[in-house]
């Protein structure tokens, strides 16, 4: 039984592999075209529709986002520790 299951799990880690490999094509023209070549060339970096210009967009949006927050709720007060690190009271300006 155990050598049974091993050799499932053997075939179908090899079936895994290989389908990582596969470009699609049942029978390749040449043995290059067994991975396909990836053209993703969606518009300039700055364009709206490019991918680089959607990432870029969308991390200056939540940079800028978490700076507005962080000024906005920032605490007044300040915990005052003693030299252990124990707080022993706080300051308000």
């Amino acid at each position: 039984m155990a050598v049974r299951r091993t050799a499932t799990y053997m075939l179908a880690t090899a079936i895994g592999v290989l389908e990582m490999f596969w470009s699609g094509t049942l029978l390749p023209d040449q043995p290059a075209d067994l991975i396909s070549q990836a053209e993703a060339r969606i518009g300039r970096p700055l364009t709206p529709v490019s991918y680089a210009g959607v990432a870029r967009r969308t991390t200056r949006r939540a940079v800028y986002a978490g700076a507005a927050a962080s000024t906005y709720y920032a605490p007044q007060c300040v915990p005052v520790r003693d030299a252990y690190g124990k707080i022993v009271g706080y300051r308000c300006p």
